[in-house]
């Protein structure tokens, strides 16, 4: 990759605070430096709260490049640590609103969180700020947003994806390019789109204020914005068949959602055992036809069934009256006391429990504590998580019936690579397990089925969304929802899917490319700060040859 070029060089003619418009800072007055100031702040405010609304419930995805660019003017010539500013104050307020699902929690855990991964926009936003003043600002700036998401994906404690550009576009002309790069290409993608269109509306405002006819980079900008939202139309979705399947996808529902939806033991493992039964019966009467698989989802099952003869004995009842291979979601006692797996575990109606798949990447405070023996004595609402969840050492890759399945629980959806890799290790339809009951008609199902949406067109294949009480949905493999559910309400879904064993481009070259992008914008900031660092040396070894007194013959 070759480095950026400074603003410095010869063949660059235009300076970034002449685009800009309004003087210098520091020419204002202190009253007016306060008020560009608040201006920025409230603005940047605003455009993180305008992304939130290209999300899921809202799903105006054009929002999303809007934001990318108002903040890509607004920390435009700016210092680093007022850029690191503004992308704080863009941050806080999106992931407010975006995560705003978590208030069944408490709203201070929908704050912390927020202010969390607001700083890691802060960082972005210094790096916006220094970058802007170099050659190519546009691609630095597109850039910066994927090092961005790679970085929040992966830290602290494993990361946190919510709220990708990609997940804002998972029905938009941009969607197609997950085919070729995943998530971090749609995302790369959005924010180019959102940059080349700041780049655009700076040129056209200094041909405004001087009188000129539009410049030739307002009319590539535009083109270039609107280009890079179209291309997706030219990538094709591979979705056809080498077999298909015939599911059955079984949401039992609970009878209180939040924070104890559980409620009496066996009251959720029955709900869905019921609905099991009801399935059989219709089957039988010739209502629908008999599916090859059931899906159960996530802790469909409230005890072990493998400690609880109670529990074993119902799950098995179910199974054997649909009489097929059926997954069941449960809650497994873990190696010791201390935890719990939760796990998908395939039901056989004749011999019973086989294969199973335990979740990789348990939610920290929601399915474990991090340094519990401490946070614990200072936050009691910890202590409701009674055991922590033991993480999983393999793919969710198992034998269904007939059906290869490439299975992920819940949040595990957001993570590119372990949905990628039950892809890649032979998965021919991807089924994702939820129990999302704790966070009903709150918006965040609707986030979760954007991203499986992505998933699909991402990796080829069929999505399988079962869940407790919704939204379980039935996805194509070019992202189209064939049935879904709506929430709060027992229901089952009964569907013929394709299984594909073809890979998609972005299956073969993985992460790849989002670490190319990311490393790229690690050091363009580099670059761009170290230029900026020689500036000020040189500035002041000018200003202290100024100063030096002239000697006299």
């Amino acid at each position: 990759m070759a480095l950026p070029v400074s603003h410095e060089q010869p063949e660059q003619q235009e300076q970034p605070v002449a685009e800009e418009g309004p003087q210098p800072a520091a020419a204002a007055p202190a009253p007016g430096r306060r008020r560009a100031w608040w201006a920025r702040t409230g603005l940047a405010a605003l455009s993180g709260l305008a992304l939130a609304l290209a999300f899921p419930p809202f799903d105006a995805w054009p929002l999303s490049i809007l934001a990318v660019a108002a903040l890509a003017l607004l920390t435009r010539g700016r210092t680093a640590r007022h850029g690191a500013w503004l992308g704080f104050a863009f941050g806080v307020p999106f992931f407010v609103l975006l995560l705003s699902w978590l208030r069944p929690v408490g709203w201070d855990a929908t704050v912390g969180l927020s202010l969390i991964e607001a700083l890691f926009l802060a960082l972005m936003g210094a790096g916006l700020a220094l970058t802007s003043k170099l050659r190519g600002w546009p691609l630095w700036g597109a850039v910066l947003w994927v090092t961005q998401e790679w970085m929040r994906d992966r830290l602290p404690f494993g990361g946190f994806p919510w709220g990708r550009l990609a997940f804002a576009n998972t029905a938009s002309p941009l969607t197609p390019l997950a085919a070729l790069g995943g998530a971090p290409l749609v995302t790369f993608a959005v924010a180019g789109s959102g940059t080349l269109l700041a780049w655009a509306a700076l040129a056209a405002a200094r041909a405004r204020r001087t009188d000129t006819e539009l410049p030739w980079r307002t009319a590539v900008g535009a083109v270039g914005a609107l280009a890079l939202v179209l291309v997706g139309y030219a990538v094709p979705v591979p979705t056809s068949a080498d077999d298909t399947v015939k599911v059955a996808l079984v949401q039992g529902n609970v009878d209180r959602p939040g924070m104890d939806f559980l409620g009496r033991p066996m009251e959720v493992l029955d709900n869905h055992a019921t609905a099991t039964e009801k399935l059989a019966a219709d089957v039988a009467a010739g209502k629908v036809a008999k599916p090859d698989v059931v899906i159960w989802p996530e802790n469909a099952s409230d005890l072990d069934p493998f400690t609880d003869p109670a529990a074993y004995a119902r799950i098995d009842e179910a199974v054997k009256a649909v009489g097929v291979p059926t997954l069941v979601g449960a809650l497994v006692d873990g190696p010791d006391e201390q935890h719990v797996q939760n796990e998908g575990i395939v039901w056989d109606p004749a011999t019973g429990p086989g294969a199973s798949y335990t979740k990789q990447h348990p939610v920290p405070f929601g399915e474990y504590v991090p340094f519990r023996d401490e946070l614990s004595k200072v936050i009691s609402r910890l202590q409701r998580v009674a055991r922590d969840f033991y993480p999983g050492d393999h793919n969710g890759v198992m034998q269904l019936g007939p059906a290869r399945i490439g299975d992920v629980i819940c949040f595990e959806v957001a993570y590119d690579e372990i949905v990628r890799d039950a892809v890649n290790q032979g998965g021919r339809v991807i089924v994702v397990q939820t129990n999302n009951a704790t966070y009903n008609n709150t918006g965040q199902t609707e986030q979760q089925l954007a991203m499986s949406r992505l998933r699909a067109v991402e990796h080829g294949r069929a999505v399988l969304i079962a869940a407790t009480s919704g939204v379980s949905a039935v996805i194509n493999p070019d992202g189209s929802v064939q049935q879904r559910t709506g929430e709060m309400e027992q229901a089952v879904l009964n569907a013929v899917v394709p299984l594909r064993d073809g890979r998609t481009l972005a299956d073969r070259v993985g992460a790849g490319p989002e670490w190319v992008l990311a490393v790229g914008g690690v050091l363009a900031c580099a670059f761009a700060a170290t230029g900026a660092v020689r500036r000020r040396r040189a500035e002041r070894r000018g200003a202290d040859g100024e100063r030096e007194p002239q000697r006299t013959a």
